[in-house]
């Protein structure tokens, strides 16, 4: 079988039987806008077409023996009358052909089938909220988080609903290559460059009641000042708001507290400067709003588990090496 070329990963996308299109696409179009990095090919568990949940079937150029080859395979999520209750021998028989190093990542409802074939035992995952009671009943060996959009767990990474497989493949590019080609990926595909994955699923009221006012002019103000020491205060205030009233109306709309997204967005414009300047952590902290380069060092371990020197050594532009 052949190999993806030298430095490029090659992503296995395995479409089983009910898969929603709209899942399945997710993989090419994230991973096919970073810039030749990835290599994305699409199989069956028997090299022939697949139902879809709508009224066609999809037509795959490779069967399972493809899964030999990947670097990472990503499952695509299929419709809830198709989630298995056990593996079939054929399903079975794909997820057997995954290499041990490979990553292994679900979009939505296809936790189900990592699940039923082990792969999350012991693990912590997520799904779509809707199914996330029967997965607790079904698999009680998993640490099911409903209240996420993706979860990292090293080798193995779940994401909920639908447009999260999404923000759970930008983060694998991000993690792979940085934020720089994580961010030119989502400004060519046209979605949010980055959702923290500890961001909630849904929002019980995404869009302000008429005459409402919205925290978005005060979010994009903030941007503006992530060098400030930005309090609660200060936002509500712009937003002419009482403290309460801005901090309910931020959680609807963002999902998220004020003082989380602010740290989140401090994370990622550090993340930048790390990438793209020769600047001192402690000067970058000053720049993105942390007191000190060790709050820095602190926010930045916590969100992806690396300190800033090493997050530099893998990520800075070449130029400036």
């Amino acid at each position: 079988m052949r190999r993806a070329p030298s430095g490029v990963e090659r992503v296995v996308v395995l479409a089983p039987d009910g898969v929603y299109p709209f899942e399945l696409g997710i993989p090419s179009r994230i991973f096919g806008a970073a810039d030749g990095r990835y290599e994305v090919l699409t199989c069956s568990v028997d090299g022939h077409p697949v139902r879809s949940n709508a009224d066609f079937t999809i037509g795959v150029e490779h069967g399972p023996e493809i899964l030999a080859t990947a670097d990472t395979v990503v499952v695509a999520s299929m419709a809830t009358q198709y989630i298995p209750t056990e593996l079939s021998a054929e399903l079975a028989g794909a997820l057997a052909l995954i290499r041990p190093d490979a990553r292994i990542v679900s979009i939505c409802t296809a936790a189900f089938v990592l699940a039923a074939a082990g792969l999350l035992d012991g693990r912590r995952a997520t799904t779509h909220w809707q199914v996330t009671e029967p997965f607790r009943r079904m698999y009680p060996r998993v640490e099911v988080d409903p209240d996420v959009l993706f979860v990292d767990d090293g080798r193995v990474l779940t994401s909920a609903g639908a447009a999260s497989g999404v923000d759970v493949c930008l983060h694998i590019v991000r993690t792979d290559h940085g934020s720089e080609l994580a961010n030119a990926v989502a400004r060519r595909c046209v979605v949010p460059p980055f959702r923290d994955g500890g961001q909630a699923q849904y929002i019980e009221q995404p869009v302000p009641e008429s005459g409402a006012a919205s925290t978005a002019a005060t979010r994009a103000w903030a941007l503006e000042r992530l060098d400030e020491p930005l309090t609660l205060t200060d936002l509500a205030r712009h937003a002419r708001m009482s403290r309460r009233t801005f901090a309910r109306r931020f959680g609807d709309e963002v999902g998220l507290s004020p003082g989380r997204w602010l740290i989140q967005q401090r994370v990622a414009r550090a993340r930048h400067l790390l990438e793209s300047t020769d600047l001192a952590v402690d000067q970058i902290a000053a720049r993105v709003g942390f007191a000190t380069g060790a709050s820095l060092r602190q926010h930045l371990h916590a969100a992806i588990g690396v300190s800033p020197q090493a997050y530099r050594r893998t990520f800075q532009t070449a130029t400036l090496r």
